[in-house]
Formats: C-alpha cells, structure tokens, sequence
C-alpha cells in the first residue's frame, strides 16, 4: 500500500509583523496563497521502522537521517512506522514553507494510507503547519494559529524566483528593528489583479528589509521581477530569499519568467496561477 500528497509552495503575499511574545514567538499578520509548484510526500506500508529517502532536483545537501519537520510530524501519528519518500522541489530555506508543506502534506500521505488521524496539535511543528495543512489561501495571524478565510482571489499569476542564495529566517526576524507594526488594513473584494496588487501596494513584508541587508541578492531579484513587462507587484516572499511578481494574465507572467531565465540561467524561475 502507497499514498501520496502535494505540498505546495506557501507564498505570502503580504507580512506585517505585529509583535512579539515574551517566549520569543512573533505576531504576524499575512495573506497566504499556494502556488501550483511544490514537493510530493509519499508513504508507504510495511517498514519496521520509519525510514525516509529524499529525491528530487533540490535533495542534494539534505540528510533524511538528520532531524527534520517530516519524520517530526510523521512520529506523531498514532498509526505503525511507514517509509517515506519526499521528492524536493522547492530551495531549500527559501522563504516558501517548504519544511512546513512538506510536514502537513506527509501527515496527510499517512491519513490518506491507512486512516489514522492527523495530530490536532501541529503548532509545536511550526507556525506555516496549520495553513500548510488547511491548504487554502488565508489571512494568517497571531503565531500561525488565526485562520481566517480571504475573499474569493481573482484571476492572477505569479512569477516566483529565488536566486539560488539561502537565508536564515532566525537572522532575519533578528535583524528586524521594529517588531509592533501596525496589522494588515481589512481585506476587501477584490474584481481583478489589477484590484488586488492595488491593495497589495497599501502592505508589506516587514521582513523584506532585514533579509535584503543580509542578503543583496534578493533586491537584485526584486529589480529583475519589476523590470518585466504586466508587472503590477514585486516583492519577497516569507524570510527570503524567494521573490515574486504578480500579473494579470498567463501570458505576461511566461514572458516575464523567459526573460529573466535568459537574464539568469543559473536561478529558479517558476510561474504559478492564483485564483483560478
């Protein structure tokens, strides 16, 4: 017996930061949304313990025997030990939630095999777990747990990029100077990308500035993405060092993911709809 699960890439459209608790955890206030790229968690029967292979084009590097968010949340299944496989194909430490997708998308391969329940407590696992998990697009606030449905998403597509550099989430929140800012304005209805990218305009990312400071490559991809054709948004997703362009149309989110792989051979260009 085998199952698998999606795990998409977690793209947030807008992050402000809120505050900070006295543990640590900071506040957050984020629109999320899942593009059509990501990594696959497969489970399957029969192992006498858990086991994990790692595969894909972004593997390399990454030890299936060290600590890591899939057997984390794997173990805490009350069902028997399965063999994993995830199949990377996201960066790694990228700003996209890669860890917490692929956690969510592992417990829901291992509910989808055998039916044992999905763990109600997934914060512990990280603060990405409960909306990797819910798989829809959401205001996300407080540490993750305040999940709030957004009003129906126009038609719109996004151009990710991520220049192939890592950033270090602790060192960017860190580096982040004022850590009350004021919350996200209401989400309203939005009629088309234009509309959207409008309201997008009027938030943030209160961690784009940190990360870019650590970082430069990340204000390059953010000049590549703006200085494309249909583009109405430029902007760094997550902690970086993944940015995106938001378009109205398909068609100008191609062109635009052309040009800067022939600018760029050696980054990651992927294009994604939202709102479909």
């Amino acid at each position: 017996m085998a199952a698998e699960a999606f795990a998409p890439a977690k793209v947030n459209l807008a992050l402000h930061v809120t505050g900070q608790r006295a543990d640590g955890y900071h506040l957050l206030d984020s629109i999320v949304v899942f593009a059509d790229v990501g990594d696959t968690a497969a489970a399957e029967a029969g192992a006498d313990d858990w086991q994990l292979t790692i595969d894909g084009p972004f593997a390399h590097g990454l030890d299936p025997d060290a600590p890591n968010l899939v057997t984390r949340a794997a173990r805490l299944t009350e069902g028997p030990p399965a063999h994993l496989t995830l199949t990377k194909r996201l960066p790694i430490a990228a700003g996209l939630g890669g860890g917490s997708a692929d956690a969510a998308a592992t417990l829901q391969a291992l509910h989808a095999l055998d039916g044992r329940k999905i763990p109600n407590d997934v914060l512990s696992l990280g603060a990405d777990l409960p909306v990797c998990l819910a798989g829809q697009p959401a205001r996300m606030r407080g540490i993750g747990e305040d999940l709030s449905a957004l009003p129906d998403l126009p038609p719109a597509w996004l151009v990710l990029v991520n220049a192939g550099r890592h950033v270090s989430t602790g060192g960017v929140y860190a580096a982040l100077t004022v850590k009350d800012n004021a919350p996200l304005p209401e989400p309203v209805k939005w009629s088309d990308a234009p509309a959207l990218a409008n309201w997008l305009a009027g938030t943030r990312n209160d961690l784009e500035e940190p990360a870019r400071a650590l970082e430069p490559a990340i204000g390059v991809s953010l000049a590549q993405i703006g200085a494309t054709e249909g583009c109405l948004l430029a902007r760094m997703s997550g902690s970086g060092a993944t940015c995106f362009g938001l378009y109205e149309t398909a068609p100008e989110a191609s062109a635009a993911a052309d040009a800067i792989r022939a600018a760029q051979p050696d980054w990651w260009v992927q294009t994604s709809g939202i709102g479909r």
